[in-house]
C-alpha cells in the first residue's frame, strides 16, 4: 500500500511542494528515504521510530520505502519529519490516507512523540493556502500558522493527540489567534541638531523609499541620520508585514505568532561582505534575489571613504 502526504519545500521565501510517499511492501526489513534528503532528513527515520515506538507502535517487519516528490529538488530541514511519519502511519492503515491528503503537514518529532517547531510554518500555511488544503502543524507554532486567512490549522502538541483527533476519539482545540507588537521606534530627528538640508533628504527618502547617499567627514552626524531613520518611516503595510514575518519564520525567530509593523533596521559594518549579510554558497543569488525591498530599505552601510549609503 502506498500512502501520501503534502509538505513543502522552502527555498528563500518560497515553498514549494513536496509529496512524501511511503509504500509497505514484503522483502527484507529496511527502512529507506530516497528523494534527495540532506543529513536531517536522513536522520528523521530514527525520531520517527522513537516517536512510534513512544506511541506503543512499531515498524513492520518489511521493506518501508519513503519517497520525497519531486525526487530531483534538494529536502533540507527537520520539517520532514511529521509528515514522514503521517504517512508511514497511513501506509500501515492506523490512519485514513484519505483524510491526510486534505492536509500539509509540517514538524519536528521528539524521541517521546512530541511535535517539536520547525521554521517556516508561516510558509507552510501560505502555501497550504493557495494549494485550498489544512495544514497540520506544532502546537506552538498555530498562532503563527493562524495568520494565513482561510487555513483549517491542526496545531497538535505530540503525534498521538493528532492522530486521536484525525480518528475523531478526541478535538485538539483552536490555536490562538497571533499577536502584533506594538512599534517600539528608536531615536528620531529631534534628537539632531542643524543639518536641515540632511535631515530633509532623509524626510523624502523616508516618504518615497528613495536610496539615500550621505558624504561628510567624520563627526558630521551621518551615522546618527541614518540611525534617525527608522524612527519616521511609516508602519509596515499589511502585505509588507506578513512578507517580513515570512523572513522572521524561515529564520525561526517569530516567536509565539507576534508580528510587528515596525520597519527592520540593520546597520552592518563597513567592511561586511555581499556574503556576510545575506549569506554565502551557491544559494546566495537566490537568497538576494528573494530579499524584499521592506529590508533593503532598512539597511545602511558606510564605505571606505566616509560615505553612508543607506539602501
Amino acid at each position: 500500500m502506498v500512502a501520501l502526504v503534502s509538505t513543502v519545500a522552502y527555498l528563500g521565501l518560497e515553498a514549494r511542494s513536496v509529496e512524501v510517499q511511503c509504500q509497505v511492501a514484503a522483502g527484507m526489513p529496511r527502512f529507506a528515504i530516497v528523494g534527495l534528503p540532506d543529513k536531517a532528513v536522513g536522520e528523521s527515520r530514527e525520531r520517527v521510530q522513537s516517536a512510534l515506538a513512544a506511541m506503543g507502535l512499531s515498524l513492520p517487519p518489511k521493506r518501508i520505502t519513503i519517497n520525497l516528490s519531486p525526487a530531483d529538488l534538494p529536502k533540507e530541514g527537520s520539517h520532514y519529519d511529521l509528515p514522514i511519519a503521517l504517512a508511514l502511519l497511513g501506509a500501515m492503515g492506523i490512519a485514513d490516507a484519505e483524510q491526510l491528503a486534505d492536509f500539509v503537514a509540517v514538524g519536528e518529532l521528539a524521541l517521546d512523540g512530541r511535535i517539536v517547531g520547525s521554521p517556516g510554518v508561516l510558509l507552510a500555511a501560505l502555501h497550504a493556502s493557495e494549494q485550498e488544503k489544512g495544514l497540520i502543524c506544532p502546537a506552538s507554532q498555530g498562532s503563527e500558522a493562524c495568520w494565513a486567512s482561510g487555513v483549517p490549522v491542526l496545531a497538535a502538541p505530540d503525534l498521538l493527540s493528532l492522530l486521536g483527533h484525525l480518528k475523531g476519539d478526541s478535538r485538539l482545540s483552536d490555536p490562538p489567534a497571533g499577536e502584533v507588537e506594538e512599534a517600539v521606534y528608536g531615536p528620531d530627528l529631534r534628537q539632531v541638531k542643524g543639518q536641515e538640508s540632511a535631515k530633509r533628504a532623509i524626510e523624502i527618502a523616508a516618504a518615497g523609499g528613495h536610496n539615500l547617499l550621505m558624504s561628510g567627514p567624520p563627526g558630521a552626524g551621518k551615522s546618527l541620520l541614518a540611525a534617525c531613520l527608522p524612527g519616521i518611516l511609516p508602519p509596515l503595510t499589511p502585505a509588507e508585514a506578513l512578507e517580513v514575518s515570512m523572513i522572521a519564520s524561515v529564520a525561526g525567530t517569530l516567536e509565539g505568532g507576534r508580528i510587528s509593523r515596525a520597519r527592520p533596521f540593520r546597520a552592518p559594518h563597513h567592511s561586511a561582505s555581499m556574503a556576510a549579510l545575506t549569506g554565502g554558497g551557491d544559494k546566495s543569488q537566490e537568497k538576494r534575489d528573494s530579499l524584499p525591498k521592506t529590508v533593503r530599505f532598512s539597511l545602511f552601510m558606510a564605505n571606505d571613504s566616509g560615505n553612508l549609503v543607506v539602501f
